[in-house]
Protein backbone atom coordinates (compact mmCIF):
# COMPACT_ATOMS: atom_id res chain seq x y z
CA UNK A 1 0.00 0.00 0.00
CA UNK A 2 1.04 3.28 -0.67
CA UNK A 3 -1.53 5.63 0.45
CA UNK A 4 -1.92 7.48 3.69
CA UNK A 5 -5.54 7.68 3.99
CA UNK A 6 -7.46 9.46 6.97
CA UNK A 7 -10.55 8.09 7.62
CA UNK A 8 -11.14 10.48 9.88
CA UNK A 9 -10.89 13.72 7.75
CA UNK A 10 -12.13 11.79 4.00
CA UNK A 11 -15.46 13.19 3.66
CA UNK A 12 -16.10 10.35 0.67
CA UNK A 13 -17.01 12.54 -2.17
CA UNK A 14 -15.25 10.03 -4.59
CA UNK A 15 -12.72 12.86 -6.03
CA UNK A 16 -9.64 10.44 -5.35
CA UNK A 17 -11.67 7.37 -7.00
CA UNK A 18 -12.61 9.51 -10.25
CA UNK A 19 -9.07 10.80 -11.26
CA UNK A 20 -7.16 7.41 -10.43
CA UNK A 21 -6.17 5.90 -13.78
CA UNK A 22 -5.25 3.06 -11.74
CA UNK A 23 -8.66 2.29 -10.78
CA UNK A 24 -6.63 1.96 -7.05
CA UNK A 25 -9.20 3.78 -4.71
CA UNK A 26 -12.98 2.53 -3.93
CA UNK A 27 -14.96 4.83 -1.70
CA UNK A 28 -18.13 3.68 0.16
CA UNK A 29 -17.72 5.26 3.99
CA UNK A 30 -14.56 6.89 3.09
CA UNK A 31 -11.81 6.22 0.46
CA UNK A 32 -10.11 2.72 0.53
CA UNK A 33 -6.79 1.86 -1.42
CA UNK A 34 -7.32 -1.38 -2.84
CA UNK A 35 -4.10 -2.72 -4.05
CA UNK A 36 -0.41 -2.30 -5.23
CA UNK A 37 -1.37 -0.90 -8.84
CA UNK A 38 -0.64 2.64 -7.32
CA UNK A 39 2.11 4.19 -9.30
CA UNK A 40 2.30 7.43 -6.91
CA UNK A 41 1.47 10.04 -9.44
CA UNK A 42 -0.25 11.90 -6.66
CA UNK A 43 -3.16 12.95 -8.26
CA UNK A 44 -5.25 11.86 -5.35
CA UNK A 45 -3.63 13.67 -2.84
CA UNK A 46 -3.64 17.01 -5.20
CA UNK A 47 -7.58 16.51 -5.79
CA UNK A 48 -8.75 15.91 -2.23
CA UNK A 49 -10.41 18.97 -1.21
CA UNK A 50 -9.85 17.99 2.88
CA UNK A 51 -6.20 16.90 2.50
CA UNK A 52 -7.25 13.23 3.70
CA UNK A 53 -5.01 11.45 1.52
CA UNK A 54 -0.89 11.38 1.22
CA UNK A 55 1.78 9.79 -0.31
CA UNK A 56 3.85 7.53 2.22
CA UNK A 57 6.75 7.66 -0.64
CA UNK A 58 6.95 11.35 0.31
CA UNK A 59 6.55 11.93 4.06
CA UNK A 60 9.31 14.20 5.16
CA UNK A 61 8.08 16.24 1.96
CA UNK A 62 5.52 18.28 3.43
CA UNK A 63 6.81 21.61 2.89
CA UNK A 64 6.66 20.70 -1.19
CA UNK A 65 3.08 20.91 -0.57
CA UNK A 66 1.20 24.28 -1.97
CA UNK A 67 -2.07 25.00 -1.98
CA UNK A 68 -3.48 27.20 -4.48
CA UNK A 69 -6.70 28.45 -6.10
CA UNK A 70 -7.48 25.57 -9.22
CA UNK A 71 -9.68 28.78 -11.15
CA UNK A 72 -6.71 30.90 -10.63
CA UNK A 73 -4.13 30.26 -13.82
CA UNK A 74 -0.89 31.90 -12.82
CA UNK A 75 0.59 33.42 -16.07
CA UNK A 76 -1.77 34.51 -18.92
CA UNK A 77 -1.78 33.47 -22.58
CA UNK A 78 -0.88 36.59 -23.89
CA UNK A 79 2.06 36.85 -21.66
CA UNK A 80 3.24 33.34 -21.80
CA UNK A 81 2.97 33.42 -25.66
CA UNK A 82 5.09 36.82 -25.87
CA UNK A 83 7.73 34.81 -23.34
CA UNK A 84 8.08 31.96 -25.69
CA UNK A 85 8.61 34.42 -28.58
CA UNK A 86 11.23 36.28 -26.72
CA UNK A 87 13.25 32.97 -26.20
CA UNK A 88 16.28 32.56 -28.60
CA UNK A 89 19.03 30.41 -29.27
CA UNK A 90 22.39 32.58 -26.69
CA UNK A 91 25.79 31.40 -28.16
CA UNK A 92 26.97 35.16 -26.87
CA UNK A 93 28.28 34.64 -22.94
CA UNK A 94 29.34 37.21 -20.64
CA UNK A 95 32.43 36.39 -18.65
CA UNK A 96 30.47 35.46 -15.91
CA UNK A 97 29.43 31.95 -14.56
CA UNK A 98 26.60 31.02 -12.87
CA UNK A 99 26.87 29.96 -9.25
CA UNK A 100 25.65 26.59 -7.62
CA UNK A 101 22.11 28.72 -5.56
CA UNK A 102 20.98 29.74 -9.53
CA UNK A 103 21.39 25.78 -10.64
CA UNK A 104 19.44 25.15 -7.67
CA UNK A 105 17.01 27.38 -8.69
CA UNK A 106 16.87 26.01 -12.43
CA UNK A 107 16.58 22.65 -11.67
CA UNK A 108 12.87 23.67 -9.46
CA UNK A 109 12.03 23.77 -12.22
CA UNK A 110 12.88 19.86 -13.52
CA UNK A 111 11.47 18.64 -10.24
CA UNK A 112 7.94 19.68 -10.97
CA UNK A 113 8.37 17.85 -14.53
CA UNK A 114 6.40 15.29 -16.06
CA UNK A 115 8.05 11.83 -16.58
CA UNK A 116 7.09 8.82 -18.05
CA UNK A 117 4.60 6.40 -16.18
CA UNK A 118 6.08 9.01 -12.95
CA UNK A 119 9.24 6.96 -13.20
CA UNK A 120 11.02 10.58 -12.10
CA UNK A 121 14.83 8.87 -12.98
CA UNK A 122 16.18 12.19 -14.82
CA UNK A 123 19.36 12.89 -13.59
CA UNK A 124 21.23 16.30 -14.42
CA UNK A 125 25.17 16.93 -14.81
CA UNK A 126 26.43 20.32 -14.39
CA UNK A 127 29.82 20.31 -16.52
CA UNK A 128 32.20 23.49 -15.24
CA UNK A 129 35.84 22.62 -13.87
CA UNK A 130 35.89 19.08 -15.72
CA UNK A 131 34.06 20.55 -19.05
CA UNK A 132 37.73 20.83 -21.20
CA UNK A 133 38.19 16.97 -19.73
CA UNK A 134 34.63 15.82 -20.68
CA UNK A 135 34.77 17.66 -24.52
CA UNK A 136 38.05 16.30 -25.64
CA UNK A 137 36.52 12.88 -24.87
CA UNK A 138 33.51 13.61 -26.82
CA UNK A 139 35.52 14.74 -29.95
CA UNK A 140 37.44 11.54 -29.10
CA UNK A 141 34.10 9.41 -29.28
CA UNK A 142 32.76 11.62 -31.93
CA UNK A 143 35.78 12.06 -34.61
CA UNK A 144 34.76 8.92 -36.42
CA UNK A 145 32.39 11.07 -37.87
CA UNK A 146 34.84 13.76 -39.30
CA UNK A 147 34.30 13.26 -42.82
CA UNK A 148 30.32 13.72 -42.70
CA UNK A 149 30.22 16.87 -40.70
CA UNK A 150 32.71 19.47 -41.30
CA UNK A 151 31.69 20.92 -37.46
CA UNK A 152 33.65 17.74 -35.87
CA UNK A 153 36.36 18.76 -38.51
CA UNK A 154 36.69 22.11 -36.94
CA UNK A 155 36.62 21.16 -33.12
CA UNK A 156 39.41 18.91 -33.75
CA UNK A 157 41.27 21.71 -34.96
CA UNK A 158 40.49 24.01 -32.16
CA UNK A 159 41.43 21.44 -29.87
CA UNK A 160 44.96 20.47 -31.29
CA UNK A 161 45.56 24.50 -31.43
CA UNK A 162 42.84 26.54 -30.55
CA UNK A 163 44.60 29.98 -31.72
CA UNK A 164 43.01 28.41 -34.88
CA UNK A 165 39.40 29.14 -34.26
CA UNK A 166 38.17 32.76 -32.85
CA UNK A 167 35.20 30.79 -30.79
CA UNK A 168 35.01 26.78 -29.38
CA UNK A 169 33.43 25.25 -32.47
CA UNK A 170 30.87 23.69 -29.90
CA UNK A 171 30.50 25.76 -26.88
CA UNK A 172 30.98 29.22 -28.68
CA UNK A 173 31.71 31.39 -25.74
CA UNK A 174 30.05 29.05 -23.12
CA UNK A 175 31.65 28.14 -20.00
CA UNK A 176 28.92 25.74 -18.60
CA UNK A 177 27.29 23.00 -19.91
CA UNK A 178 23.81 21.11 -18.51
CA UNK A 179 24.19 17.51 -19.60
CA UNK A 180 20.29 15.48 -18.89
CA UNK A 181 20.16 11.71 -18.55
CA UNK A 182 17.33 9.28 -18.79
CA UNK A 183 15.87 6.01 -19.46
CA UNK A 184 13.00 7.83 -21.43
CA UNK A 185 14.05 10.42 -23.85
CA UNK A 186 10.72 12.12 -23.91
CA UNK A 187 11.25 12.72 -19.67
CA UNK A 188 14.30 14.10 -20.05
CA UNK A 189 13.65 16.45 -23.36
CA UNK A 190 10.41 17.72 -21.33
CA UNK A 191 12.63 18.16 -18.50
CA UNK A 192 15.22 20.38 -19.63
CA UNK A 193 13.24 22.53 -21.48
CA UNK A 194 10.91 24.14 -18.75
CA UNK A 195 14.66 24.29 -17.10
CA UNK A 196 15.61 26.48 -20.19
CA UNK A 197 12.86 28.31 -20.00
CA UNK A 198 13.00 29.35 -16.33
CA UNK A 199 16.74 30.33 -17.06
CA UNK A 200 15.26 32.85 -19.62
CA UNK A 201 12.99 33.93 -16.90
CA UNK A 202 16.55 33.99 -14.71
CA UNK A 203 18.23 36.28 -17.17
CA UNK A 204 20.30 33.08 -18.79
CA UNK A 205 20.58 31.51 -22.38
CA UNK A 206 21.95 29.08 -24.02
CA UNK A 207 21.43 26.76 -26.93
CA UNK A 208 21.16 22.65 -27.30
CA UNK A 209 24.03 21.05 -29.22
CA UNK A 210 23.53 17.95 -30.91
CA UNK A 211 27.30 17.45 -31.73
CA UNK A 212 27.79 16.27 -28.52
CA UNK A 213 24.45 14.10 -27.99
CA UNK A 214 26.50 12.01 -30.78
CA UNK A 215 29.21 10.80 -28.15
CA UNK A 216 26.19 8.96 -26.65
CA UNK A 217 25.13 7.48 -29.82
CA UNK A 218 28.29 6.62 -31.12
CA UNK A 219 29.35 5.07 -27.65
CA UNK A 220 27.24 5.14 -25.04
CA UNK A 221 29.16 2.67 -22.90
CA UNK A 222 32.70 4.72 -23.39
CA UNK A 223 30.78 8.08 -22.60
CA UNK A 224 28.96 6.68 -19.35
CA UNK A 225 32.49 5.54 -17.72
CA UNK A 226 32.70 9.62 -17.33
CA UNK A 227 29.19 9.62 -14.66
CA UNK A 228 30.18 6.29 -13.11
CA UNK A 229 27.57 8.13 -10.27
CA UNK A 230 24.68 7.65 -12.85
CA UNK A 231 22.68 4.28 -13.97
CA UNK A 232 24.55 3.23 -17.42
CA UNK A 233 21.05 2.10 -18.35
CA UNK A 234 20.44 6.04 -18.82
CA UNK A 235 21.27 7.82 -22.03
CA UNK A 236 22.16 11.61 -22.55
CA UNK A 237 19.27 12.50 -24.32
CA UNK A 238 20.29 16.68 -23.77
CA UNK A 239 22.79 18.83 -23.92
CA UNK A 240 22.45 22.77 -23.20
CA UNK A 241 25.12 25.12 -22.88
CA UNK A 242 24.18 27.64 -20.88
CA UNK A 243 25.44 31.15 -19.34
CA UNK A 244 24.43 35.06 -19.26
CA UNK A 245 23.92 36.34 -22.79
CA UNK A 246 26.20 39.24 -23.92
CA UNK A 247 23.60 40.07 -26.54
CA UNK A 248 20.15 41.34 -25.93
CA UNK A 249 17.60 40.47 -29.10
CA UNK A 250 15.06 42.84 -29.77
CA UNK A 251 12.45 42.15 -32.04
CA UNK A 252 10.90 38.52 -33.00
CA UNK A 253 12.02 37.07 -35.81
CA UNK A 254 9.27 34.89 -38.44
CA UNK A 255 9.59 31.10 -38.70
CA UNK A 256 8.48 28.42 -41.01
CA UNK A 257 4.92 28.15 -40.85
CA UNK A 258 3.69 24.91 -38.96
CA UNK A 259 1.47 22.34 -40.63
CA UNK A 260 -1.52 20.76 -38.45
CA UNK A 261 -3.57 18.31 -39.39
CA UNK A 262 -6.85 17.51 -37.83
CA UNK A 263 -8.59 14.05 -38.44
Amino acid sequence: MKLIIDEDLCNACGQCSKVCIRDNIVVNDFAVETGSNCFECGHCMAVCKVGAITLKAFQGNEDRIVEYNPRKIPVGYDDLLQFLKQRRSVRWFKNKKIDKLTFDKLFEAAYYSPSAQNEQDVEFVVLDEKLDEFMNLVYDIIKIEEEKFFRIEEFGDYLKDSSSKEFHPLLWEGKQLILTFSTDKTSAVIANTRLELLAYSLGLGGFYSLFILKADEIDHDRLMEFFPEIDSDKHMYSSFVIGYPKVKFRRTIPHSEIDVIYK
